[in-house]
C-alpha cells in the first residue's frame, strides 16, 4: 500500500467509529434538555478530558506550534494560559456554576445580571464560538491540504460538513463520547510528531545549533503578550459556554472542581509539545509558511506514523468543531428560540431547531475560513472575547453589589465592538486586545458604581442548606403535600 493509501484508511477507520458512537448516542437526543446536555451524569475524569479535547483543536495544535516557528518556545504559554485557567476554574468557580445548574453561561449572568445582560452575553459568546470554529476550519483545511493533497478549500468544506454531522446526530452524549476518543488519538499523535521533530532537527544540539537562542527563552514573546495570553486566555474558560454545559453532567460539586483540574494536566504538556514542534520545523525546515510548520513535520513521518498524526490532527478538529456547534447551538436555543419563537414549548419543535441550529453553527464559518489566515490571532481575539464575560462571572459570584445591572448592559454592548474594533486596527500602542476585553467592563462598572445610580445585581447563589436539613425539608414539604390532599 502507499503511504497515501494508509494514512487514507486511518483516517477513515476513524471517522467510522465516531460516526458509530454518534449514532449509539443518537436516543439520548431525543429531547431538547437531552440534546445540549446528554442525558445523564459523567465522572469527572470524563468530563476533564472531554473538555482538554474540546479546547485542544487544530487552531491551539497548529497555531501554537506556527507561533513557535516565528517566535521560540514561549509560543507554548498560548496553550499554558487556558491550563492554569482551568486550575482558576476548578478553584474558584466550578463549585458554584455546578450550584446554579445552568446550563448556558448567558443564563448564569441572567441570575445576577437580569434578562438584558442574557442576550447581549448570548450574542457575544455566540461570535466568540464561530470565530473559533473559523480559525479550526483554517487550520484543519491547511492541515488536510497539505497532508491529503487536495484544495484548501475543499478541505474546509469537508471538514465542515463532517464535524457538523456527526454532531447533530447524537447531540451532547456524543459529543462527550467521541472527545474521549479524540483526546486519547490527539495527545498519541502530537507525541509522535514531537518525537520525530526531535531527531529530524538533530536533537537538543542541533536545535541550539540552528537557531538564535531567543527561540528557547520561556519569555521570548515578550511578557505582554505573555500576560495577554493569560488575561485572554485563562480568564476565557471561566466564561465559556462548552465548559459551563458540560459542569452540568457531573453530579456535585467536587466532581466539578476535579474536571477542571484533569483538564489543566491535558493541556499544559500538549501545549509545550506543540510549540516544541514548531521549534523543530524551524530547524528543518526554515523557509516554510510558518501555518505549515507542524504539516511539514508530519509529512517526514513514516506511513504508518504519518496515519497516527493525520488522524490525531483531524480529531482535533472534530473534536473543537463538535463542541463549538453544540455549544452555539444551545444558546441559540435557550436564548432565543425558546422564548420568541416556541413559547408553547413544544419539543418536537425544540430538537428540531436545535439539530438545524447545531448544523448551521458548524456550516456558517466556513464562508469565513476561506478567507482568514491568522489562526492564532483569530483564536485570540476569540477568547478575548469571553474575557469581557469573565468579569461578569468574577463580579457576580464575589462582588455582585459592584457596579450596576445597566452597566453590565452597557458593558457587554460597548466590549465586542470596541475588542474587535482594536483588533481590526492592529491593536494600536502595542495595546493587546485582550486588554482592551477587561478594561471596557471594568470602566463602566467603575462608573456606575461611582455614580450610584441603577439597580444592584443579584446574588446567584442562593444559601445552600446542610444535606441532613435539606432532607429534612424535604420530607417537612411532602408531608405537607399529602396533608392538603
Amino acid at each position: 500500500m502507499s503511504s497515501f493509501q494508509i494514512v487514507a484508511l486511518m483516517v477513515v477507520a476513524y471517522i467510522m467509529l465516531i460516526a458509530a458512537v454518534s449514532v449509539i448516542a443518537r436516543k439520548a437526543g431525543a429531547t431538547s434538555e437531552g440534546f445540549v446536555r446528554g442525558g445523564r451524569v459523567f465522572p469527572a475524569a470524563v468530563i476533564g478530558l472531554f473538555m482538554a479535547s474540546e479546547v485542544v483543536g487544530t487552531s491551539a495544535s497548529i497555531g501554537t506550534a506556527q507561533g513557535a516557528y516565528a517566535d521560540g518556545i514561549s509560543a507554548a504559554w498560548n496553550l499554558g494560559a487556558l491550563g492554569i485557567g482551568f486550575i482558576v476554574f476548578a478553584v474558584l468557580f466550578a463549585k458554584r456554576f455546578k450550584q446554579l445548574d445552568e446550563v448556558t453561561i448567558s443564563g448564569a449572568l441572567e441570575r445576577a445580571y437580569g434578562a438584558g445582560v442574557r442576550r447581549a452575553a448570548s450574542v457575544t459568546m455566540i461570535a466568540s464560538l464561530l470565530l473559533v470554529a473559523t480559525a479550526a476550519y483554517v487550520s484543519g483545511g491547511a492541515m488536510i491540504s497539505t497532508l491529503l493533497g487536495i484544495d484548501a478549500g475543499w478541505a474546509v468544506v469537508i471538514v465542515g460538513v463532517l464535524s457538523s454531522v456527526y454532531v447533530v446526530i447524537g447531540g451532547m452524549r456524543s459529543v462527550i463520547y467521541t472527545n474521549l476518543i479524540n483526546v486519547i488519538v490527539k495527545v498519541v499523535g502530537i507525541v509522535v510528531v514531537a518525537v520525530s521533530a526531535y531527531f529530524a532537527a538533530g536533537g537538543y544540539e542541533g536545535i541550539q545549533v540552528s537557531l538564535p537562542s531567543r527561540m528557547l527563552d520561556w519569555d521570548g514573546v515578550g511578557w505582554n503578550q505573555m500576560g495577554a495570553w493569560l488575561v485572554a486566555g485563562g480568564g476565557a474558560m471561566f466564561a465559556t459556554q462548552y465548559v459551563v454545559q458540560a459542569m452540568t453532567a457531573v453530579d456535585d460539586e467536587g466532581k466539578a472542581r476535579n474536571a477542571g483540574l484533569y483538564t489543566s494536566l491535558v493541556l499544559i504538556p500538549y501545549g509545550v509539545l506543540a510549540a516544541f514542534i514548531g521549534v523543530c520545523a524551524a530547524v528543518v525546515h526554515p523557509d516554510i509558511d510558518s501555518l505549515q510548520a507542524l504539516p511539514s513535520m508530519v509529512v517526514d513521518l513514516s506511513p504508518f506514523l504519518q496515519g497516527v498524526a493525520v488522524t490525531g490532527l483531524i480529531a482535533s478538529v472534530f473534536g473543537l468543531i463538535s463542541a463549538l456547534t453544540i455549544g452555539s447551538s444551545t444558546l441559540l436555543l435557550k436564548d432565543f428560540y425558546q422564548p420568541y419563537f416556541n413559547t408553547s414549548g413544544d419539543e418536537r419543535k425544540a430538537v428540531r431547531f436545535a439539530r438545524l441550529a447545531t448544523l448551521g453553527c458548524g456550516l456558517i464559518p466556513v464562508a469565513a475560513a476561506l478567507f482568514a489566515s491568522d489562526v492564532l490571532g483569530v483564536t485570540f481575539l476569540a477568547k478575548a472575547l469571553r474575557a469581557s464575560l469573565a468579569v461578569f462571572v468574577v463580579l457576580m459570584f464575589y462582588r455582585p453589589s459592584y457596579g450596576s445591572r445597566q452597566g453590565a448592559l452597557v458593558s457587554l454592548c460597548l466590549s465586542l465592538p470596541a475588542v474587535v474594533g482594536w483588533y481590526l486596527a492592529g491593536d494600536p500602542f502595542g495595546i493587546d486586545n485582550a486588554y482592551i476585553a477587561i478594561l471596557t467592563p471594568l470602566l463602566v462598572m467603575t462608573i456606575a458604581q461611582l455614580s450610584g445610580r441603577g439597580a444592584k445585581a443579584s446574588t446567584p447563589i442562593a444559601h445552600t442548606p446542610e444535606p441532613a436539613a435539606a432532607v429534612s425539608a424535604a420530607g417537612s414539604f411532602r408531608e405537607g403535600r399529602a396533608r392538603t390532599r
